[in-house]
């Protein structure tokens, strides 16, 4: 009797272990990295996503619109980069990304758009996640010249930061935000040639970021062309599929 009260103690002390080593990778927090050139639905998606999935969304674009109307330091020479088309120096993004992340809301996982982009921040994220989450990089593919009439057409509601758009995603009253009622408007750096400076730095500072996650083995690519609800149907797969 003794030597099965034993066995059976045994079997249940490795089973639990087995649970137990198996419980942290299912409590992870799930970061979905969002990638792809500028007005490739980036925005538009992260923000659908977040309310489906219930993760935090994270736009380095909104934190900088933050800190620029709050005039602050940081906001006034993102501010210089962001109008002239170029990319933002990483050490002007990173502490305001981390700080962001490490607030309660994000506990069960976070999306990010628009950031990294360039290796220096990949690098200096894989460092600060290090194996703590489920990391998923999904890379938004679209032709050069549809990006250019995306964007050129863009409207953001000024109160909240809600994508609108002319022609594939006109608000239900014109210049009036379907979310919270507040004014649209149209970016200073939404011009076709701030357009085409920023997709010549994209091509050399971010798409390298494709390689980056693939060497990883976190990377997966969504066609952005089409029908919004169709894109966001496979991002969603995407997600569940490979985070499973």
């Amino acid at each position: 009797m003794k030597k099965f009260l034993t066995i059976f103690t045994s079997i249940g002390v490795f089973f639990a272990g087995i649970l137990r080593a198996e419980e942290p990778v299912q409590s992870k927090p799930l970061v979905v990295i969002l990638m792809g050139p500028p007005g490739a639905g980036k925005g538009t998606h992260a923000v659908e996503l977040s309310k489906k999935l219930g993760l935090s969304h994270i736009s380095t674009g909104d934190l900088f619109r933050e800190n620029i109307q709050k005039g602050t330091p940081l906001g006034l020479k993102a501010k210089e980069f962001i109008e002239k088309g170029q990319l933002v120096p990483d050490s002007l993004v990173l502490d305001m990304v981390f700080d962001r992340t490490s607030r309660s809301d994000c506990v069960k996982g976070y999306i990010l758009d628009g950031f990294p982009r360039t290796i220096a921040q990949a690098e200096a994220l894989n460092h600060r996640l290090e194996n703590s989450t489920r990391q998923i990089a999904i890379n938004l593919q679209i032709a050069d010249n549809l990006l250019v009439e995306r964007i050129v057409n863009r409207l953001v509601c000024k109160k909240c930061g809600a994508p609108h758009h002319k022609i594939f995603l006109p608000p239900k009253v014109a210049g009036v935000c379907d979310q919270c009622s507040g004014e649209l408007h149209q970016r200073k750096d939404d011009t076709e040639a701030v357009v085409k400076e920023r997709l010549n730095v994209y091509r050399k500072e971010t798409q390298p970021l494709i390689q980056f996650y693939s060497d990883k083995n976190v990377l997966f690519h969504v066609n952005s062309v089409g029908k919004k609800e169709t894109v966001f149907s496979q991002l969603l797969e995407t997600i569940q599929k490979a985070s499973r």
